[in-house]
Order: structure tokens, then sequence, then C-alpha cells
């Protein structure tokens, strides 16, 4: 099929790119490479420099490409960011969003809209855990508002407009190729902390908890709802928790290096546990989660070591 993925030079994307042209699609990048790199493009993809919020070049794109399918991933990711500026984030996120969704919506052959989304904040503090798709989004952050909002606008869209669509609510994905600067994934900054020489900051008390996620199981997910014609919010995620001090152990081992964790004070309003249930998309797909969070981060930390 003839695909396109806003934001597909980035940590998610560019895996995305990769699995979609080794199957063999017919794959177009849109990416302003604000956050991802020409690096991580994959040489068969058809690349388009470009921010989802250009109206004239994002129109464009797709007059010319006409995708049956959009893999939306382009976004400000950074919740601490969005809460600095929640004009920009609003900006990018809601209408850059809307922006791409409504020039598919000109595509004459469009098949399905994937949205990538949050389950790691849209849920904000709840009891309910592993938290399940039906209980009502409660974001404490701006960026979770951001993506709450579009997925109200492609639920309006599919109403009124006949768009078929799949949300994709990830935990926290990591693996190779996150960018540590540019995102909040402490995998990545914590093995990129070691490589350093440095010691990892642990924020609070490190028991906070979260849904950690591998690259390649995102990516199959992503994979598995657009060949399986699944419609509607899924949560991607394991339905385990793992604590930050986990986290720095299986990092500690994976380095080899004698690490001391270093606490710091905890952040203004961090959610103290997100986990999200992998049930409804196991049930409609067949996709579940293949990678441990041992193995995960062994493969992470030695990729993180191999390209410093």
């Amino acid at each position: 099929m003839n695909l396109l993925i806003t934001g597909g030079c980035g940590f998610i994307g560019s895996h995305l790119t990769d699995s979609l042209v080794e199957k063999g699609h017919s794959v177009s990048v849109l990416d302003n490479l604000s956050t991802g790199s020409i690096e991580n493009l994959n040489g068969k993809a058809v690349f388009y420099n470009a921010d989802i919020r250009d109206k004239e070049k994002v129109g464009e794109v797709f007059a010319k490409q006409r995708p049956e399918v959009v893999f939306h991933l382009a976004a400000q990711i950074n919740v601490r960011k969005s809460e600095e500026d929640p004009f920009f984030d609003t900006d990018v996120n809601i209408n850059g969003s809307v922006n791409v969704i409504r020039n598919f919506l000109k595509v004459e052959n469009r098949k399905k809209f994937v949205f990538a989304s949050t389950g790691g904040v849209i849920y904000g503090d709840t009891d309910v855990l592993p938290t399940p798709e039906t209980v009502p989004p409660s974001p404490l952050c701006p960026y979770g508002i951001s993506k709450m909002a579009v997925e109200k606008y492609l639920a309006y869209f599919s109403v009124f407009y006949g768009l078929d669509f799949a949300v994709l609510r990830y935990g926290n994905v990591y693996g190779p190729r996150q960018n540590a600067y540019a995102e909040a994934g402490v995998i990545a900054i914590f093995s990129t902390k070691v490589l350093e020489k440095k010691t990892p900051v642990i924020f609070g008390d490190g028991e906070q908890t979260r849904d950690f996620v591998y690259i390649d199981d995102v990516v199959g997910a992503n994979v598995a709802v657009m060949e399986k014609n699944a419609q509607g919010i899924f949560n991607v995620g394991t339905g385990k928790e793992t604590s930050v001090n986990r986290i720095f152990d299986c990092v500690k081992k994976s380095s080899g290096v004698p690490l001391e964790k270093k606490f710091a004070d905890a952040r203004k309003g961090e959610i103290k546990r997100s986990c999200i249930s992998p049930e409804k998309i196991i049930r409609l797909t067949g996709w579940r989660p293949t990678v441990d969070i041992d193995e995960g981060i062994q493969k992470t930390f030695a990729w993180f070591k191999g390209n410093q």
C-alpha cells in the first residue's frame, strides 16, 4: 500500500518506517527534523521536509502522494516543555494534527488514519491499574490534554466525514534511537548519563511506576491495527508496572558500572503510578508485547554504547 508517516525521522517513526518498507509498502515520510534525525531515515522512503502546521506544504504532499494509510506520529512530545509553553504544544499537537487529518480527508482512496496518542499521561491519577480504555481520560498536563483533544477531533471526523481511525495510547516507549535530550525517556536518559560517566538522577523516591514498552512491540501494534483493520482506541503497553528504581538497577546491570543511586526532589505534578491494560488490542488484533524490561534495557543500552 501507499503509506505516509509523519515524524518518520523520529524515534518511533523511523522504526515504523523501516518495518513497513521491509514489508514491501511504498512509504513517504513527512518530518521537520526538529527532534528527528535525517540519519534515521530509511533510504527507500520518500522524504518531505515540512512542518505539520504548514497548510500549503502538507497539502502539496497529500496531493502528490495520496496515501491510503497515514501514521501520524509527528508531535511535541516532551511533557515538561508542554508545561513550560502550552501555546506551542497546542499549536503543534492540535493545529498540526487537524491540518494533517483534513488533508487526509481529501484523499479519495483513503483507508485508515492511525494516531499516536499517550497512555502514560492521558488517564491522570487513577486507582484502576492496569488502566483499560474504559476509564475516562483525565490528563494533568498540556501534552495529555492536546492528545485527548486530537482523539476527540478524530471521533468528530469519523461521525461526520466517515474517517476510519485507530488511536494508539502508548505506554512509556523506549529503545534504540530514542533522543535523551528531546524526550523524557528515563531509560535513554539514564543510559546516556552512564556513558558520559555521570550519575543518573532519580527524582523523588524512585518508587513511581510506569508501563515501559519496547519499540519493536510498539511498531508491531501499529502494523497490527493496519493489517487487521482495527477501529477505535487501543492501549499499547505491557500491563506491568516497573519502578524507576528498577530501571536504574537494570541500566546498572547492563552497563557493568558500579553506580550509586542519587536522588533529587520529586517533580511537581508527576503521576505516582501509571500502567495500562493491553487486553483490548490483544483481543481484537492478536498483537501482544514480547520483550520484557530486562531484555529491552539490555538491547537499548547496547545500542547507546555502540552509537555514543
